[in-house]
């Protein structure tokens, strides 16, 4: 079988292409990937010289280029987005060109080559803030609250649309929060993690008790390798990480896995349109008999003992001038000092 796999230099592609490699040997990969800040060759550099892995540099909104990634693919995982809710903030414009315009580019191409699975990735954040105790199902309308949710919100309804209109076998999969190997490290996990590493302070937003639900990126790819295999095309299935954490909780489990003093946690104002609950509820995917491996401390203490060892792989990313400008603008003009990458 040869697939494609979109955006497969970031965090959850490289995960699911070392996945699928690995359990699948039968199987070929196609990774259509423009290497932007995220993407990152260094994710996959253990599959250099592995035949059944090729990297092709491209943008997924050049219907050319899509097209030629995807000559002879059976089936479509698409991971490729700008997936970070404060650059959605500050810049809009490139989050619709990928993964709105991007989405339709790939969905066309999938009709023209007849591909018979086409596995949409998407994210909890599409339902909004959920109020109370209760867990979003597949059914719910969504309600994106940022310029990032609002962008995959479109991308979903494009990609049931083309399974509507035009039967192309489409499953979309919405997740919680990932944390794991290989995230970049402007996001909460990594960043906390490294930062505290670096005895530099984690900037917590708000009062910390807006409440994210997470998910293991191992157990999340194993469940779109079995979505792809198992699922009905025209479903959506919803990926649940299963522990419910305030962000102050969080900070406090990491804080104290890592024995790291509450000095260096700092708190700052709350970003705008900050959701206050997310939670999935993942009955449909358990009853289509996926049954997930990690609990989430032994994940969490994976996770870190990861950072701990590869601070050659995030070093130079947090050194880099791209990500110095993003945290500049997000963090130096808060109302507390915050200690910088040198």
């Amino acid at each position: 079988m040869k697939i494609l796999v979109t955006g497969g230099l970031g965090f959850i592609g490289s995960n699911f292409i070392r996945y699928t490699l690995k359990n699948s040997p039968e199987t070929h990969v196609v990774n259509l990937d423009l290497q932007t800040y995220a993407g990152n060759p260094e994710n996959l550099k253990d599959l250099s010289g592995d035949k059944r892995y090729f990297w092709v540099r491209g943008d997924i909104s050049e219907p050319a280029i899509v097209g030629q990634a995807m000559a002879g693919c059976e089936a479509v995982v698409h991971f490729a987005a700008e997936s970070h809710v404060d650059r959605s903030i500050l810049d809009p414009g490139p989050f619709l060109k990928t993964n709105v315009f991007g989405t339709q580019v790939l969905l066309d191409a999938a009709r023209a080559e007849k591909v018979k699975r086409f596995i949409h990735v998407s994210t909890d954040e599409v339902y909004g803030s959920i109020p109370g105790r209760r867990r979003s199902t597949e059914k719910d309308p969504l309600f994106p609250n940022s310029p990032y949710a609002a962008s995959k919100a479109a991308s979903d309804h494009l990609a049931r649309a083309a399974f509507m209109t035009h039967g192309l076998p489409v499953i979309i999969t919405r997740a919680s929060n990932n944390f794991g190997p290989y995230q970049y490290p402007e996001k909460a996990m990594p960043l906390m993690i490294t930062n505290f590493l670096e005895n530099k302070s984690y900037p917590l937003y708000g009062d910390g008790l807006n409440v994210r639900d997470w998910l293991y990126v191992k157990d999340h790819v194993a469940a779109i390798a079995y979505v792809l295999r198992k699922g009905v095309p025209g479903e959506i299935y919803n990926i649940g990480g299963d522990t419910s954490l305030k962000n102050k909780e969080l900070v406090s489990y990491v804080r104290k896995m890592m024995e790291i003093s509450p000095s260096l946690v700092a708190s700052v104002p709350d970003r705008p349109g900050h959701d206050r609950r997310y939670a999935l509820n993942d009955s449909k995917l358990r009853k289509l008999g996926f049954k997930f491996q990690y609990p989430f401390e032994k994940a969490l203490k994976e996770t870190i003992d990861w950072y701990k060892t590869c601070p050659s792989w995030w070093k130079p990313l947090k050194e880099s001038g791209g990500y110095r400008d993003y945290y500049q603008k997000q963090y130096l003009k808060k109302s507390v000092s915050l200690s910088l990458p040198s």
